[in-house]
């Protein structure tokens, strides 16, 4: 039995927690597929060519849908992330495998300096890392990757060793990167939120100098139309922030650029539901993170809600003011259950109305405001639909009992990622593949949905927000 075989195949005898015989069999074999070919042995890349490394959320989603394949590999998966961790408690946004080429990717372990430059805030001695981090996914995946295997994870004492390094992870954002003093998280670089060139940023980084087009060589052109990505305008300010913070021993605290965002908070306060759960299964007494949860629940409202908008904002920290732009992040708050229910309808009007388009003219949401200045179907997160996000939306609107919606964004999903060769991202509008194809999240998402319950209403955040103990 070859190798796809054995990773698609249900072993005889033993239960599941999701029934695959509901899916697509060559949807399910070729989503399978794309994650054995991305597997380096101990970590899975976002995509061979483009992204060659080992990505922080990435790695997130990927082991969520890795969980329904292999439940080993999955928990290994995010055990090679956490075992890059700093001594401050940072999760950095990529881990740098040794053996590929400086020049396959920039910026390279060379520019980041990790072992150098971030020795005072703990970096690893024995493996190269960014000095930068991303969204807190970590802890809701480790949580849904025991569920898939209970008795393997107990019997590694996979979320045992887990929970002290996720611990102090969300230790590192609440405590260091409150920057704006109002019990939210900062982002202090676009790439760490994830979606790295929205025009949400806009303003904030058109108060960086960008470094000179001479001192760096993008790696990305080489792998993407220059239409899908980002400008050398705006790659000048990545490079011009991410040297500054290096230059600053990667030490925390306002400087040209820190916002608070809507999805990097909300999917804080879900790991905080989930990391309660591994807290109670693991026996660890802790802090009451489900309140704390509720608490960043509390604190998004007040800082992020524009209700003009219909929807949350970023907040610019250092200017002290709401960025008006309506991007795809300031939905994500839909996936947490203690928001207000006259919030949580407001946001499924914003999302099915013009700005976004789902159910209407898209089929998936868009990651930018159709009716935006700035749309582009496109380029890099500045219209384009994503499947990590519209997962995300998917769980959400399921939670909140929106069964209809949450249903016709699945099958739009599934269709989309057969139909585009699981690309990094589509146009919203025609489900065109843009960016690479064989993308790791895209694969690992469409098998999360696959195996899936949807006719039951429930989903893996169910198992969270609603206190399933496996």
């Amino acid at each position: 039995m070859d190798r796809i075989a054995q990773l698609t195949t249900r072993p005889a005898g033993r239960e599941t927690a999701y029934d695959p015989a509901a899916a697509p069999p060559s949807l399910h074999v070729e989503a399978a597929q794309v994650l054995e070919d991305n597997w380096t042995g101990r970590s899975t890349v976002p995509s061979r060519g483009l992204y060659p490394h080992q990505w922080s959320w990435d790695s997130a989603f990927i082991a969520i849908g890795l969980r329904h394949l292999s439940p080993l590999r999955a928990q290994t998966e995010l055990e090679t992330l956490l075992a890059a961790q700093w001594a401050d408690g940072r999760i950095p946004h990529i881990v740098f495998n040794p053996s590929v080429p400086l020049d396959a990717y920039f910026p390279s372990p060379d520019f980041w300096r990790s072992s150098t430059a971030g020795r005072a805030a703990g970096a690893p001695r024995t493996v190269q890392t960014s000095g930068i981090v991303q969204p807190p996914v970590h802890a809701l995946a480790a949580w849904l990757v025991h569920l898939a295997d209970p008795g393997l994870s107990r019997a590694r004492g996979f979320l045992t060793r887990m929970y002290p390094r996720l611990a102090a992870w969300h230790g590192y954002l609440l405590h260091r990167r409150d920057l704006g003093g109002g019990g939210l998280v900062s982002v202090v670089h676009p790439w760490e939120q994830g979606m790295d060139n929205s025009p949400c940023w806009d303003r904030p980084l058109s108060r960086v100098a960008p470094a000179p087009a001479r001192s760096f060589r993008r790696a990305d052109l080489g792998h993407g139309t220059p239409e899908d990505r980002p400008t050398d305008l705006d790659y000048g300010r990545y490079v011009r922030l991410a040297a500054d913070y290096r230059d600053r021993g990667y030490a925390d605290g306002p400087g040209e650029f820190a916002v608070e965002d809507p999805a990097f908070n909300a999917l804080l306060a879900a790991s905080e539901y989930a990391l309660a759960r591994i807290a109670h299964e693991s026996g660890v007494p802790g802090p009451a993170r489900e309140a704390r949860a509720e608490r960043l629940t509390a604190a998004l409202v007040e800082r992020l809600w524009d209700p003009a908008a219909g929807m949350f904002l970023c907040r610019d920290v250092r200017a002290g003011e709401l960025i008006p732009e309506r991007g795809v992040s300031g939905l994500v708050p839909l996936l947490l259950p203690g928001l207000p229910g006259d919030l949580t309808a407001t946001l499924v009007r914003t999302v099915c109305g013009p700005h976004f388009g789902l159910g209407g003219t898209t089929r998936l949401v868009p990651s930018y405001d159709l009716l935006g200045d700035a749309f582009d179907p496109h380029r890099y997160w500045r219209g384009p639909a994503w499947f990590n996000t519209n997962w995300l939306l998917e769980r959400g609107l399921r939670l909140h009992g929106e069964r209809g919606r949450a249903d016709a964004l699945r099958r739009g999903m599934l269709h989309t990622a057969g139909a585009s060769g699981f690309a990094e991202y589509v146009d919203p509008y025609t489900a065109q593949a843009c960016g690479v194809t064989g993308f790791g999240w895209s694969a690992a998402l469409t098998l999360d949905l696959l195996h899936d319950r949807p006719a039951r209403g429930r989903n893996g955040l169910s198992a969270i927000m609603e206190g399933d103990r496996g």
